[in-house]
């Protein structure tokens, strides 16, 4: 009796040829439909280049008592991976407005400005307001979804300010950094583009910093009473917000925002948590805040409990944009916590969301110059001395000890040695020594990481244009 064997290929056989092709013709064609998501969670570590992902995943494990290197962040878990190229249109090396033109609207863009196409120059008002992106905040909002933007920057910095403005530089925060003949072509502030929002009912969830760019100049901050506001016009934006619907709530400290949080149901209107004139603090040196500022995770937590009651769905941006500005001081210490902290945020989510109806992403706009380097034995502190073995740190070519973490530019640029028995490097204040002298250091132009799970996740792979970001969001959420 004869059996039938079946070929280790079956598709080479005549009679299955014909059956294979249609079966991966029919597969292909599945895999290219978006699997559709009733909400996108976008989380965004502004500089959180490779480099600064690696080095926080060990500082966070030793400051677990281990090792380190084996350590993961939440989003090291995620089953997606994907290399993203992060030029603008007119810069090797990016800014935080282009990238996030880029992520947001899927137009890549030139440094410096904000929702607005490649054909405009910087500063260009006439231009800037006949060449608009929609984003897809404003996209979800006229669908009916609800919204949301947190910060750790300023909410009218460059990433938040992504969601909302569009603006040919992304320095007119408020009416005194626009020029009056920029406003009175159009061009308004992007703290005035934020509540006057023209889609939907503007963003549901509005949690960060910098309330100064809100508040005319004669009133005093409710934090520190010697600062006021910045605004010219003498508008009192965070009034006008308020006034314009009467189930508005805002709030500038900690308390009020853990009454929030705290209640049982989602609070009955939107909400705007102001909780610094500027940038919030570091997630190191957010204890210290007389004004009891929450973390990254609790206004993850506090956003997604009130956007998830909308039947429609939500996009949600979240920014841990202090990462950035410790890595332009040469403050290593302050970018991994702050890394750390995003992480955190970012676990509390995937723990807490259905993920059969929710994709979360997690990326970097643009890498910074910090490098990991020299040898140092398994398990040396990241933030220390080179050592191969214990106690016994490794010697540069003039006989000088020197950390894993330096950078490539910046302010920790020393003529001489840096003298150890003055100040440790693991010390938070300290600054990573510098090759290149500079007031501020700059960012990179290497690829960054993009980490998915959930929904239309298998759509981040590869090496991938930044704006295919926007494509992927955007065809789990609106392609429906």
């Amino acid at each position: 009796m004869h059996r039938y064997q079946v070929p280790s290929n079956p598709c080479q056989t005549t009679v299955l040829r014909r059956m294979c092709m249609s079966s991966l013709l029919t597969a292909s064609l599945l895999a290219s439909v978006p699997a559709q998501a009733k909400n996108v969670i976008f989380f965004l570590g502004d500089g959180m280049g490779i480099s600064t992902v690696t080095a926080a995943r060990i500082f966070a494990g030793q400051a677990q008592g281990a090792n380190g290197e084996e350590y993961s962040l939440a989003f090291d878990k995620f089953p997606n991976l994907a290399l993203i190229k992060t030029y603008n249109s007119n810069a090797q090396v990016p800014d935080s407005a282009g990238t996030v033109t880029a992520l947001v609207t899927g137009e890549k863009t030139r440094i410096g400005v904000l929702g607005i196409n490649a054909s405009v120059e910087r500063d260009d008002c006439a231009n800037a307001l006949k060449n608009t992106l929609p984003t897809l905040a404003e996209m979800a909002e006229q669908a009916g979804m609800a919204t949301g933007v947190i910060s750790t920057a300023r909410i009218t910095h460059a990433t938040p300010a992504g969601l909302y403005a569009h603006t040919p530089n992304r320095n007119w925060e408020s009416s005194a950094s626009t020029p009056n003949e920029a406003e009175a072509l159009g061009c308004y502030d992007i703290a005035r583009q934020l509540v006057e929002m023209p889609h939907g009912d503007g963003l549901d969830v509005i949690l960060g910093g910098g309330r100064r760019e809100f508040l005319p100049a004669q009133t005093a901050d409710p934090e520190y009473p010697s600062r006021s506001g910045l605004r010219d016009d003498g508008r009192n934006l965070i009034d006008e917000w308020l006034a314009a619907d009467n189930n508005r709530q805002y709030a500038w400290q900690g308390d009020t925002f853990a009454q929030w949080l705290a209640a049982p149901e989602a609070q009955s209107g939107q909400l705007m948590g102001l909780f610094e004139p500027s940038h919030m603090q570091y997630e190191a040196d957010r204890a210290k805040d007389p004004g009891k500022e929450p973390s990254l995770k609790a206004m993850t937590a506090l956003a997604v409990k009130q956007l998830a009651g909308r039947e429609e769905g939500y996009f949600l941006l979240v920014e841990a944009g202090r990462i950035d500005h410790a890595h332009h001081f040469s403050n290593a210490y302050r970018a991994l916590a702050d890394t750390v902290a995003l992480s955190d945020a970012v676990q509390w989510a995937v723990e807490n969301v259905d993920l059969q109806e929710t994709l979360i992403l997690v990326t970097a706009d643009h890498s910074h110059t910090m490098t990991i380097s020299g040898y140092p034995r398994r398990g040396n502190p990241i933030l220390g001395v080179v050592e191969t073995e214990p106690g016994k740190p490794t010697l540069d070519a003039q006989g000088n000890p020197y950390t894993t973490l330096s950078y490539a530019n910046g302010p920790g640029y020393k003529k001489r040695p840096p003298n150890f028995s003055d100040m440790d490097p693991q010390n938070p204040n300290y600054q990573q020594l510098s090759t290149v002298p500079l007031p501020s250091e700059t960012h990179a132009g290497e690829d960054v990481a993009a980490f998915a799970i959930g929904v239309n996740a298998d759509a981040v792979r590869g090496v991938m244009e930044q704006n295919r970001l926007f494509k992927v969001m955007h065809d789990a959420l609106l392609q429906r």
